[in-house]
């Protein structure tokens, strides 16, 4: 076999090099906003294979939004648009990934045709969004004719990345018939399709909340009343089992990576947490969640046998 030219070589030193270190994330392709691994990519001072003519391309393409009456900074801070087609449509454009999609990106109407193509996927997200948030709205409803109750318990999670976390979480939700859920920050929802997939039914009857902000939501809860906890590995927090629980009562999860926001912490009125017996001193947020929804319904069943 011939080896490879040294071009290619270069080309692919180049993309192991970006894949190599953790790039910020980036709104649409570049900015303020939420990435995946189809739309995260490196930075565009250089780093990227074909980022020259970068600045030009998402202007064009920004222009041609604006011209159908899209905002692509909106689009960019809409949680629910985060790893759409639409999304990566736009970063695909803006950085290319191989030399044909350069040149192609770089023809006159381009832009004009990858913005029609973005409002396509959009309105179609969008009429499915809304016709599963009927259906959703009507299975509350029969559901609400046929059980109980349900347990004065929120849960809130806080810029939780993983549809397939919030998934399990609803899922969870439904069983434990708790009151309600917050989605708050960049946290996935339904109808967002990983997460509808891994609550394998159960987020139709599960009755959910969005908010751009977890600290307004924490506020919101203590002002009607709601007693609210961190779940949170910290030097102030105690096991919860430890803790009586009361109610009604709010838990607030936080990020896979760096856990529940400071701020919230310091606005919660308990800090509980589940004691660790090995090297690793966290859970996954899903298992989490679990243990100490139970925990605090076991507590209010008051029936230890």
């Amino acid at each position: 076999m011939a080896p490879a030219p040294r071009a290619v070589w270069s080309a692919l030193l180049l993309l192991l090099s970006a894949l190599g270190r953790a790039a910020p994330a980036t709104a649409l392709a570049g900015g303020e906003g939420y990435a995946t691994r189809s739309t995260h990519s490196p930075d565009e001072g250089g780093s990227h294979p074909f980022a020259e003519g970068s600045g030009g391309r998402r202007a064009r393409l920004d222009s041609a939004l604006g011209e159908l009456g899209l905002d692509p900074a909106g689009l960019a801070a809409d949680p629910e648009l985060r790893g759409s087609a639409a999304l990566r449509m736009y970063s695909s454009f803006v950085l290319p990934k191989s030399a044909g999609a350069l040149a192609t990106a770089e023809l006159p109407q381009r832009a004009a045709v990858v913005a029609n193509a973005m409002a396509f996927q959009l309105r179609e997200l969008r009429s499915h969004r809304e016709g599963w948030l009927r259906n959703h709205d009507r299975s509350l409803a029969e559901a609400g004719e046929s059980l109980g109750e349900r347990f004065p318990l929120t849960l809130v999670l806080d810029n939780c990345r993983s549809a397939h976390n919030v998934g399990n979480i609803l899922r969870l939700a439904e069983a434990a018939r708790v009151a309600d859920v917050v989605l708050c920050g960049m946290t996935p929802a339904p109808p967002h399709p990983k997460v509808l997939k891994t609550a394998v039914g159960a987020a139709e009857y599960v009755p959910f909340s969005r908010s751009g902000s977890t600290l307004e939501v924490v506020r919101e809860l203590k002002a009607r009343g709601v007693a609210v906890w961190g779940v949170e590995t910290t030097s102030r927090s105690r096991t919860v089992w430890k803790v009586d629980a009361p109610a009604p009562l709010a838990l607030v999860f936080g990020n896979e990576l760096v856990g529940v926001d400071a701020q919230v912490l310091e606005e919660c009125d308990e800090l509980v947490c589940l004691p660790t017996h090995g090297v690793k001193n966290s859970l996954n947020i899903a298992t989490a969640t679990s243990a100490v929804v139970w925990e605090v319904l076991r507590q209010w069943d008051g029936d230890d046998t």
